[in-house]
């Protein structure tokens, strides 16, 4: 599927308007944006951005997964992510790293989580996943909202953590 921007569409400008005077807006279908950050095998489509309504902390729209395939591995950053299944089995992959009851870096078990539509999947900050379209002839589509304004995908090259790895409590603010 192809998403084109209707004819005249054109985000409104914020700077000169006050909070207590802003509009709702609606992003039809037809104004779905394809200019945001993409994963191999999906296409994202922004609905909701600081670009398209001028949001500040939330980032929301529909990618769609071909038959039979699948996106490459990816991070969301810092972004907190929340994901509905609207048609198609969608299947999430990640590494669980609580492998025989022991938390902390390793090689991890693969967790493959199967949805139907009607499901939400949560995937936390950092978390290395992908998504996959296991069907042959059906596509999927999901509606994804994310803690962040704009899309926040950080392609890697496998499922596993590369990132730093907490020593102790001392390391992260809040934790103990």
């Amino acid at each position: 599927m192809t998403a084109e921007r209707a004819p005249g569409f054109s985000p409104p400008g914020f700077s000169d308007v006050d909070p207590f005077h802003r509009r709702l807006h609606q992003i039809t279908q037809a104004n779905l944006s394809p200019d945001t950050a993409q994963t191999g095998g999906m296409l994202r489509f922004s609905a909701i951005s600081g670009k398209t309504v001028g949001s500040s902390t939330l980032w929301m729209g529909q990618v769609h997964v071909a038959p039979a395939t699948a996106s490459g591995d990816h991070h969301h950053g810092d972004s907190e992510t929340a994901i509905y299944v609207v048609s198609g089995h969608p299947q999430f992959v990640f590494l669980d790293q609580n492998v025989d009851g022991e938390q902390g870096p390793g090689a991890g078990r693969e967790v493959r989580v199967r949805t139907s539509p009607g499901d939400f999947i949560f995937v936390p900050p950092w978390i290395p996943h992908r998504e996959e379209n296991p069907d042959p002839d059906i596509e999927a589509v999901v509606v994804i909202a994310r803690s962040t304004q704009e899309a926040i995908v950080v392609n890697l090259a496998g499922l596993a953590w590369a990132g730093p790895v907490l020593t102790n409590g001392s390391d992260v603010d809040g934790c103990s």
